[in-house]
């Protein structure tokens, strides 16, 4: 057996963790013995090794329920996930330095935050592209709907942000598999839009909590029951979300592919390509019943998924198969996942220490990405190693630049 059982105690539901070899925070721990006393909490929850602390319910949990959900649990960057393409050419194709292809991505699609997300916000589009605006008409009409019943989801910066990457852990990455074909990688969600929501839909849960004097072992574990409005609403909303963050990646990828295209002129997509959420609900069928699936930082691994569970900036990054264990709900890890916190990396890490980590690619090398430095991150290995059952590597990407907000 992969993974390991913490019993079911006063009516706590068991958790499964398949986190051998790995570190867990006792803080992790507690957070998800918490999520477990949640009485609509069907057969288990799935823990995978990237788990670390994270708001409302721990990140890198699969939480399983009937009858109820938790929007904190799901979190508010709704639909985040990755997108990954292999290219037609192989590293010797690309230039020796890199740097000018970086600065073409970085101007390509925008990153970062200034003026507090405001008019001159470098994080977002200023004028809306053409082809940015026919993705946003398709989105349009949904969002219009949801935003006349609940205006205050409304999100200050939401075509703008269509195509555009943020901050934290998002990223863009050129990177090379064992055979040297390159890739195209990038880890994005919903942006603004998806963050409004979220939060709404949070203090809304805790709002009815407050009202029908509901005590919670966690306020961030408010809950939305099924068969209301509002649970309606909260899932027509997240399922908008999801499809936005889909189409910003594709967005970032084609703005991606034409900056790199002034390096490398020739070349051809592959038929590899991964596009998956990792921050999300389904409603799924297990263990006999249709229930609703919260991955929070975790990706869907049914037999003959692809997903990719990235590393850090330096630490190679894995294109993978699932195996379809029923287990873990079909699911695996979504990423290396943190074991500092990002106030604790920026104090421990100094900057050398960074760049000799990230020695060999193409990136940012100052203080300003310390907390997203490779020693913030668990070993990338030992959390494969961890999933055995889960999913199988198909490829291994190593980074050779590295794009952050």
């Amino acid at each position: 057996m992969a993974y390991k059982v913490l019993p079911p105690e006063g009516g706590r539901a068991p958790i499964k963790m398949w986190c051998d070899g790995v570190s867990v925070e006792d803080d992790a721990v507690e957070q998800l013995k918490r999520v477990a006393e949640m009485p609509f909490i069907y057969n288990h929850l799935a823990v995978m090794p990237d788990v670390h602390l994270g708001k409302g319910a721990t990140i890198g949990s699969v939480v399983p329920t009937v009858g109820a959900v938790i929007p904190a649990a799901v979190g508010v960057d709704l639909g985040c996930g990755m997108f990954a393409w292999r290219l037609s050419i192989r590293t010797s194709d690309l230039p020796d330095n890199l740097h000018a292809m970086r600065s073409d991505i970085e101007a390509a699609v925008p990153h970062g935050r200034t003026d507090n997300g405001g008019a001159n916000d470098r994080g977002a589009w200023g004028e809306i592209t053409p082809t940015n605006a026919a993705r946003w008409q398709a989105l349009a009409e949904r969002y219009a709907k949801i935003i006349d019943k609940h205006p205050k989801a409304r999100a200050q910066n939401s075509v703008n942000h269509l195509g555009t990457l943020g901050t934290g852990n998002h990223f863009i990455e050129v990177c090379k598999d064992t055979e040297d074909h390159v890739w195209v990688m990038l880890h994005s969600g919903s942006r603004g839009a998806g963050n409004k929501i979220g939060t709404y839909f949070i203090e809304k849960a805790k709002e009815d909590m407050r009202r029908y004097f509901i005590n919670l072992p966690d306020a961030d574990l408010a809950y939305i029951p099924e068969g209301t409005s509002l649970f309606d609403d909260y899932v027509e909303a997240v399922h908008w979300a999801q499809d936005f963050a889909w189409a910003n990646r594709e967005s970032m990828m084609v703005n991606t592919l034409a900056a790199i295209q002034k390096h490398v002129p020739k070349f051809e997509i592959s038929e590899e390509a991964v596009n998956c959420h990792h921050n999300y609900i389904a409603k799924e069928h297990h263990f006999g019943k249709n229930i609703w699936v919260t991955r929070k930082g975790a990706v869907r691994a049914r037999k003959g998924d692809l997903g990719i569970i990235p590393g850090s900036m330096g630490t190679g990054s894995y294109i993978v198969e699932g195996l379809g264990n029923e287990q873990s709900f079909c699911s695996c890890s979504h990423g290396a996942g943190r074991r500092m916190s990002r106030t604790r990396a920026m104090k421990e890490i100094s900057l050398d220490d960074h760049i000799k980590a990230t020695e060999g690619v193409e990136c940012r090398k100052d203080a300003g990405v310390l907390d997203e430095s490779p020693a913030a991150y668990k070993d990338i290995s030992a959390v494969i190693a961890a999933q055995s059952d889960l999913v199988r590597v198909k490829y291994h990407l190593t980074q050779l630049l590295n794009v952050k907000g």
